[in-house]
């Protein structure tokens, strides 16, 4: 036991250190590129994986449903990893932590600012950010490629799309980073693990053909698993004295403005709404193919796919300016989760049985009027 103090110092040595430079990272940002506050905000809500649910998946899935079915499963699943890491790591946030650090002794500390997006209430390790952007943008570029060169055998054509994608790709985790460390919601060891883990995830689920044809069933039981574990977890924790809400009331404690705390930051709310899309998903796939009327060929046209993610989008930014009520948190929770599955019941059963409805009643009105005209002449 003795033996292991050493190491246990050593270790915690080690972090401060890490964290320290992180700090300097952050203040030198603050200090140098205050001015990009507005383009930094913007990177961490392209990286949210809001954006995911209400505007990438929609759009994959009415353009291309495979990869909006598998964008989806990257989605949750990564993010139900991400939720399990934090509460195993106990990462910290640079805006709790200088205020309770002793790594700098009688030096002077460093001075950093926080922002309405800067008080997330669960542990910093790895960045959700990071990780989500890295598997959900990693998806989409492998998925991009082989529609852009399908039936092209042109080397050049094929290194300029290879390189210009993963251009994009890199820029992307780059500025979604900064953006982190910039508003001290993380580290930099900590959104570097978050890329890497989120990349790790995308490409098994490149590898996970059988997402494309699981059963009602095998998405109950995902769905249920994910649930089970998480909450096995916290109980875990609880009984071995561990507070899973630690790092909620560093949280309320030391950010500046307690209105900036907000409950959809938890972990809880991130693994319903994660857990309430797959489930919707599961339904609504299911659902559509049993309620599915006769297309006569519409959702293969480019028109009908545009029309229906168009429509999608419009009813989701709706859905979007709902707020679950936060003053009860079982409510709060259990809406979240009727919310997040709404999204793919308006995306893959909603719209597109709507739009088909109305392009068959067209049609046969069309048949109805040549009909007439026919026996008239």
């Amino acid at each position: 036991m003795h033996e292991n103090r050493p190491c246990s110092l050593r270790f915690e040595a080690v972090m401060e250190t890490l964290h320290g430079y992180g700090i300097s990272t952050t203040h030198y940002l603050q200090l140098h590129y205050g001015h990009a506050h507005g383009w930094f905000a913007l990177a961490s809500e392209a990286a949210d994986l809001r954006t995911t649910f209400l505007l990438f998946f929609p759009i994959c899935f009415h353009l291309h449903t495979a990869v909006g079915v598998k964008l989806l499963w990257v989605a949750v699943v990564g993010d139900w990893i991400n939720l399990v890491l934090k509460w195993i790591l106990f990462g910290e946030r640079p805006y709790w932590w200088i205020q309770e650090t002793l790594y700098y002794g009688n030096s002077t500390v460093p001075q950093i600012q926080q922002f309405p997006t800067t008080c997330e209430t669960g542990p910093g390790s790895p960045s959700g950010h990071a990780m989500g952007a890295a598997g959900v943008y990693y998806a989409m570029v492998t998925s991009l490629m082989p529609v852009l060169l399908k039936g092209d055998g042109d080397p050049v054509k094929k290194w300029c799309v290879h390189g210009c994608l993963w251009m994009l790709f890199w820029a992307i985790q780059i500025a979604v980073c900064l953006s982190r460390i910039f508003i001290a919601a993380h580290f930099p060891h900590q959104v570097i693990t978050g890329v890497v883990t989120g990349i790790a995830v995308a490409k098994v689920f490149n590898r996970a053909s059988w997402i494309h044809s699981a059963t009602l069933r095998s998405y109950f039981n995902t769905t249920f698993f994910l649930l089970s574990f998480a909450l096995g977890l916290y109980t875990l924790l609880d009984a071995t004295s561990i507070d899973p809400h630690w790092s909620l009331v560093k949280a309320q404690r030391w950010c500046l403005h307690p209105d900036w705390v907000h409950l959809d930051t938890t972990p809880f709310a991130g693994l319903l709404r994660n857990t309430g899309a797959l489930f919707g998903l599961g339904l609504s796939l299911h659902l559509s193919m049993l309620m599915e009327p006769e297309t006569c060929g519409y959702r293969d046209g480019a028109i009908y796919r545009l029309s229906c993610a168009l429509v999608t989008l419009l009813l989701l930014s709706l859905l979007d300016s709902f707020r679950p009520p936060a003053h009860t948190q079982a409510l709060f929770y259990i809406l979240s989760f009727c919310k997040s599955a709404t999204v793919p019941l308006t995306t893959v059963g909603f719209v597109p049985f709507c739009a088909t409805a109305a392009l068959n009643v067209y049609q046969r009105k069309k048949c109805l009027q040549s009909s007439k005209l026919h026996h008239s002449s």
